[in-house]
């Protein structure tokens, strides 16, 4: 399973926006794990469904997206999606295991104490939101082609 893009665009995209990647980083593994973690932060929030099928290794290319408006091609991966995996890259370059977080589902507790009063909160907020480093960075890139995660049921008569 390889990741999205390519080294040369790795280094491309990370010098073009500030970035200096270490002699000796191996690119394709930080490829590799930063494609992985758009798709599985994001797969479920992108448009059409993979056009490989289930036997597909990564979520893009898909057939049935579209973006502003226009349908994208069953065979194209979004130069938005390559850079957004690049930057996941970069970050799991700076940090090693930052983007690979692993928890234990109802374990988490947080105490919390304001003028006096306190409470413990356990196991709270979806398994994603508990278990994943967002970036901003990432969201913005990405936002055109993300379905909005909490839509308002429709009901149709």
């Amino acid at each position: 399973m390889a990741g999205y893009g390519d080294n040369d665009g790795l280094m491309t995209y990370a010098s073009s926006v500030g970035y200096t990647i270490s002699d000796g980083a191996d690119l394709t593994v930080a490829r590799q794990i930063g494609s992985t973690y758009i798709d599985s932060l994001y797969g479920d929030r992108f448009p059409g469904e993979p056009t490989g099928g289930i036997e597909q290794d990564r979520e893009w290319p898909r057939t049935g997206a579209t973006a502003y408006g226009s349908t994208l091609a069953s065979d194209v991966i979004p130069t938005r999606v390559v850079n957004a995996s690049y930057e996941a890259a970069i970050l799991q370059m700076k940090t090693p295991g930052s983007l690979s977080a692993s928890y234990t589902p109802g374990t988490r507790k947080v105490l919390t104490e304001v003028k006096g009063i306190k409470w413990q909160v356990i196991g709270t907020g979806t398994a994603e939101e508990r278990a994943y480093l967002v970036s901003e960075t990432i969201e913005g890139i990405l936002t055109p082609l993300l379905i909005p995660r909490y839509l308002p049921a429709i009901l149709v008569v």
